[in-house]
């Protein structure tokens, strides 16, 4: 395996580094919920998807906002969201330490990880005062692009959420889809890229050999894309695997922000742990 990855114990011990007061894993908490999500940005809103992890009732919904999932009446314990959370006041490197270890793991599909500027930038009101709060606050400088900008806005509602709602930080986690798929496809690139039909239907088959409930994998509500369904889905994968434990951190151990945000994106854990007949819903 990856040097990146570092061994078993030290990455268990990585997965409840954010929240020191909780045990090693969210399932073994006695806390009111059982339910995990999952979310990605979609046109004006969230795709959404839960998960109960014992009985395995689940459903797929489009939210409003982060917080409309965050307070549903499920109560998700854990949220893998994607969605850069944790933002340095500079930045060094290219990008994040988050961004630099996840662009390393993808290799040549690196483009799909947008490197974070600085939060002053983020923070801009417009796409130039962006680019130049950024160059100014970065070493080497560089300019978020256009892509990256059109997420600032999702990324401007989590860490204003977070930081408004600290206890929040136990329950949301970075991810990214691409990552997820890759480590669910044994750490070996997608052959075709999301969007295609066969690339759907490799993440199909990956989020079905994940244990996923089928029903829910066809569950896409009305005005969410197939793709922001999947990266849902992927998302709640890794959800999982942080509450029990076996998630792996990008980078170990994470960073943090000036807020005491975490800066890590998580991915799921061995392939094995998550090979098996998929769950059947009641």
């Amino acid at each position: 395996m990856d040097a990146t990855w570092g061994d078993t114990d030290r990455r268990r011990r990585a997965c409840t580094a954010f929240a020191p007061a909780a045990p090693m894993s969210l399932i073994a908490a006695q806390g009111p919920s059982r339910w995990i999500a999952g979310l990605d940005g979609c046109r004006g809103a969230w795709a959404g998807v839960l998960l109960h992890l014992d009985d395995g009732r689940h459903r797929a919904d489009r939210f409003a906002t982060v917080a409309d999932l965050v307070d549903a009446p499920e109560a998700p314990t854990c949220i893998g969201i994607d969605i850069p959370i944790g933002l340095p006041d500079r930045v060094e490197g290219g990008g994040r330490v988050a961004d630099r270890a996840a662009r390393a793991y993808l290799g040549k599909g690196r483009a799909s990880v947008f490197p974070m500027p600085p939060r002053a930038a983020v923070y801009a009101p417009d796409y130039e005062t962006a680019k130049a709060l950024s160059r100014a606050a970065s070493d080497p400088p560089f300019a978020p692009s256009i892509q990256g900008w059109n997420i600032f806005r999702g990324v401007r509602e989590v860490d204003a959420l977070l930081r408004a709602r600290p206890g929040l930080s136990e329950r949301l986690h970075e991810v990214h889809p691409e990552i997820a798929f890759r480590r669910l496809n044994g750490d070996r690139d997608l052959a075709a890229p999301k969007k295609r039909p066969d690339g759907r239907a490799a993440r199909r088959a990956l989020l079905l050999g994940a244990g996923l409930p089928e029903t829910l994998i066809t569950a896409r509500p009305a005005g969410i894309g197939a793709d922001d369904h999947f990266d849902a889905l992927a998302a709640l994968v890794v959800a999982r695997d942080i509450a029990l434990g076996r998630a792996v951190p990008m980078p170990d151990p994470p960073g943090r922000d000036a807020f005491d945000l975490p800066i890590v994106i998580w991915a799921p854990g061995d392939v094995l742990e998550n090979t098996g007949p998929p769950t059947v819903c009641c």
